[in-house]
Order: C-alpha cells, then structure tokens, then sequence
C-alpha cells in the first residue's frame, strides 16, 4: 500500500502504534464469501501489522471497526469470538460504526487499532 498508495500500514510513535484499517483481504485483495471467514481475516491482517511494528493484540488498547451492512447477529458475535481469542487477558475500548461503503467495492469490514507496547 506504502507504493501503491502512498500511506503506510503502522506508524509507530515511542510506545505507541497506530495501524491503518485492515480489511479481511488476501496477499492477492480477495475477499472470502463468508462474512465470518472476512472478519477473521481482518483480525489476522490486524495482527500481522501489529507485528511489523512490534506489538501484539495484547497490546492494543483501541478498537475501531467499520462495517458495511449493518450489524446482523453474526458480526457482533464474530468480533466478540476473536476479541477473546486474540485479546483474552483485557478488554480494549471499542468504537463500531456501521458506514456506508469502504475503499474496496467487496470489503465488508475495516478494522483499526492503537496500541501501546511495554
């Protein structure tokens, strides 16, 4: 994205991370067909950002996703499902705004965080 688009996936500021909005895309900005399957994506593509700017999800400390559809039972259950799993030691603050459209005609969730590192 750094080439492509001229912004970058993490910047990293002393203890402090902040990320781009990760949606559920491959390597090759596919999408799978399941909402679920997108939103796990997402969580993995959080996670490997983090990483390249040394933190973890147990390190975030903020939570903003976006999300196209509105919000069947399925997406709060999903994000729930994975805050736990990537996060079960704490629980971060959470924004979730339900918008409209995202940068990619597929993309059905965007996710950002903040981080602060020890």
């Amino acid at each position: 994205m750094l080439n492509r688009f001229c912004y970058s996936q993490a910047v990293k500021i002393g203890d402090r991370v902040e990320t781009s909005g990760q949606g559920g895309w491959d390597d090759d900005l596919q999408f799978p067909e399941s909402l679920a399957d997108e939103i796990a994506q997402a969580f993995r593509n959080v996670e490997r950002t983090l990483a390249t700017a040394g933190a973890s999800w147990e390190d975030v400390i903020h939570v903003n996703s976006y999300h196209v559809g509105g919000f069947p039972p399925e997406v709060n259950e999903v994000m729930v499902k994975l805050f736990r799993h990537y996060m079960p030691n704490h629980a971060p603050i959470w924004t979730e705004v339900g918008v409209a459209a995202l940068a990619l005609p597929t993309m059905r969730i965007e996710i950002r965080v903040t981080a602060i590192t020890s």
